[in-house]
């Protein structure tokens, strides 16, 4: 119903913002990306969903439409509410959740405040078809991605490192060098453990 909301900032907080329009104050909340994406300038568009209960009209604020796309993407998986999503994406970057659902990488979902085992499984069978498919991710690049993960996991467990604390290292030097091999995998976790 309502697609975006511009006009006055006039409160800003992480967890939410106050935009005057035409005299209108507006409660939005937003996320922790959204807010360290938000100038501080007097003038803002943010782009909103509308989330109608029984008893309330909530609207959140997105910086940009992919941030709400996956948001509502979020949401549509059962035992994902408005708040568990934007805590997602208060955690992670809207690419680091995409990214996270597309590989697979279970770890990097459930390492969000609230968020199991079986929720994190839900939330990558449910959605890597459509976030493969509408973002136009190359599922090989993270098929490779996750053999070479694999592989420097399994080498660095030989060598007598933790599995959660090595899987931590690879997981931050993926993001940085997704198209790194297992070589360069194994040389930086070793100099990060």
């Amino acid at each position: 119903m309502i697609t975006h909301i511009q006009g006055k900032l006039t409160e800003k907080n992480p967890t939410d913002v106050v935009i005057d329009c035409n005299g209108i104050g507006y409660l939005l909340n937003i996320s922790l990306h959204t807010y360290s994406q938000i100038p501080d300038t007097e003038n803002l568009r943010l782009y909103t969903h509308l989330q109608v209960k029984e008893d309330s009209h909530t609207l959140y604020g997105f910086s940009s439409l992919a941030e709400r796309e996956i948001f509502r993407h979020l949401i549509s998986v059962s035992g994902i509410g408005t708040s568990t999503a934007r805590t997602m994406l208060s955690s992670l970057t809207p690419k680091q959740v995409r990214e996270a659902i597309a590989s697979e990488n279970v770890s990097l979902i459930q390492s969000v405040k609230g968020i199991g085992l079986k929720t994190a499984q839900r939330v990558i069978i449910e959605l890597k078809d459509k976030v493969i498919k509408v973002y136009d991710i190359d599922e090989a690049a993270y098929i490779a991605n996750n053999t070479n993960k694999d592989e420097a996991l399994s080498a660095l467990e030989v060598l007598g490192f933790a599995k959660k604390q090595a899987e931590k290292v690879i997981d931050k030097i993926l993001n940085n060098q997704p198209e790194a091999n297992v070589e360069t995998l194994i040389k930086e976790a070793l100099k990060n453990l």
